[in-house]
């Protein structure tokens, strides 16, 4: 698996579980969070394939005005990531209605954005947040192909972040590790959450 982000466009298919994850024993639905360039996409699919489950881009839920500004290198201010974070929260709606827990990249950066996120999921709703220096985040931005986000915009995001030291199920991963780590410590501070 390449450590880069991939754009899904939507749910992915079904996935077999591993062994090491069973499908059973993912506590909520997950949002796996951070600034652009620590690999949302690429552990959000891990994590959703590990345990059975469906993968939704949040990218791919971003209106053509916000991707338009992101492209231009203007950052998005909080009337333009409203309505993305309302359908972001739409999709863990669903992935909850179908029966089972969904997987979410999204960067949801500010507290006030996850606890949008929490009140559209109606319950339990755990976060992986991937974080790590800027040097690294830049290197792996700079390396990445066929994503509207530029490397100038990682300040902006920095600005932005509030990290969710103290909140409710949280794991926080460091991703300065070959990506394996990075998937396998996410599995398992996921599965160490409490299940109720």
């Amino acid at each position: 698996m390449p450590d880069t982000d991939r754009k899904t466009g939507g749910p992915s298919a079904p996935r077999t579980a591993s062994p090491a994850a069973p499908a059973d024993h993912l506590p909520a639905p997950v949002v796996v969070m951070g600034v652009s360039g620590c690999g949302k996409s690429s552990v959000g699919e891990a994590i959703a394939e590990a345990f059975s489950t469906d993968f939704i881009e949040g990218d791919a839920l971003h209106p053509p005005e916000n991707i338009a500004k992101m492209s231009a290198g203007t950052p998005l201010t909080d009337e333009d990531r409203w309505p993305w974070l309302d359908a972001v929260g739409k999709a863990l709606q669903k992935g909850s209605a179908d029966g089972h827990a969904v997987v979410v990249s999204c960067s949801a950066l500010k507290k006030a954005y996850r606890d949008h996120l929490r009140k559209a999921a109606g319950g339990r709703l755990a976060f992986v947040f991937l974080t790590g220096a800027r040097a690294v985040l830049e290197s792996r931005m700079g390396h990445r192909t066929g994503h509207f986000m530029p490397t100038s915009l990682l300040d902006s995001q920095f600005r932005t972040l509030e990290p969710p030291t103290g909140e409710d199920l949280v794991v926080t991963i460091d991703i300065d590790r070959p990506l394996d780590a990075v998937i396998a410590a996410a599995l398992e501070g996921l599965a160490d959450l409490p299940t109720a």
